[in-house]
């Protein structure tokens, strides 16, 4: 964890981190934990979740299931009600890709269930933040993947696009209650991107200008900032963060 400073920007405030029991959402829930905040993170295995909530203490709560199921997602924000009786922030975090290779050989039913996941559950699950009381912001975690070409990957890639113009259409419908904003990481070392490095993590290292993959931390701190007030009149945007491959010589 970075030193903040005595930042406690989230002081008094509820966030809900979906898919936080490792990676990406676990490294937010601890900087949102960090600056004050209370988190409940979701996870689909309850013992990724209960070794998450051992890290960060009685400021996180946790409950298991599936992104896409209805009745997880009710029992999630009946247990919001009942220990903090408000919601601030929402983080659409849970994602997945199930499939590699060319995308004329992916699978339909793999194609719809990464669309049910990544696109779709975080529609739902902003409806139903909006219906418990949402009262700030909203961050979705998409992908440089969802900004251009993505071979190997590319479903993946076409549903973090989605996410990224669902991102602008619920900016402006929610607005002015609710921001929506959105975070584009490039390879991430986490469980979930090993396939994109192990191996030759020096080789996919050189093809970023700051020459190293990110952390999970290197995203926790840009989605704090695009929750807090700090970004106050921010909204509908993706925020690249890339090691600066976005400006790479076509020369």
């Amino acid at each position: 964890m970075p030193e903040l400073d005595g930042a406690r920007r989230f002081d008094g405030t509820v966030s809900l981190i979906t898919g936080a029991s490792r990676g990406i959402g676990l490294a937010i829930a601890h900087r949102l934990v960090a600056e004050g905040g209370s988190v409940v993170i979701t996870g689909r295995r309850q013992e990724g979740l209960d070794a998450a909530i051992a890290e960060l203490g009685d400021a996180a709560s946790a409950v298991a299931g599936r992104s896409d199921d209805a009745q997880h997602r009710a029992a999630v924000f009946a247990h919001i009600a009942e220990r903090h009786g408000r919601l601030d922030h929402l983080v659409n975090n849970a994602g997945i890709n199930p499939v590699y290779g060319p995308i004329v050989d992916v699978d339909a039913d793999a194609a719809r269930k990464i669309l049910e996941v990544n696109v779709v559950a975080a529609l739902d699950w902003t409806r139903a933040a909006v219906a418990a009381g949402l009262s700030r912001s909203v961050v979705n975690i998409a992908s440089v993947a969802g900004l251009g070409a993505s071979p190997g990957i590319a479903f993946y890639g076409i549903s973090k696009a989605a996410l990224i113009n669902l991102t602008m259409q619920l900016a402006y419908e929610l607005a002015p209650a609710l921001r929506v904003n959105a975070v584009a990481p490039a390879v991430v070392k986490t469980a979930f991107a090993r396939a994109l490095y192990e191996g030759h993590e020096a080789e996919a290292s050189a093809a970023y200008p700051l020459q190293r993959l990110s952390e999970p931390g290197d995203i926790a701190g840009p989605v704090a900032f695009l929750l807090s007030e700090d970004a106050a009149w921010i909204t509908g945007h993706t925020l690249p963060i890339d090691g600066g491959a976005g400006i790479r010589p076509f020369l």
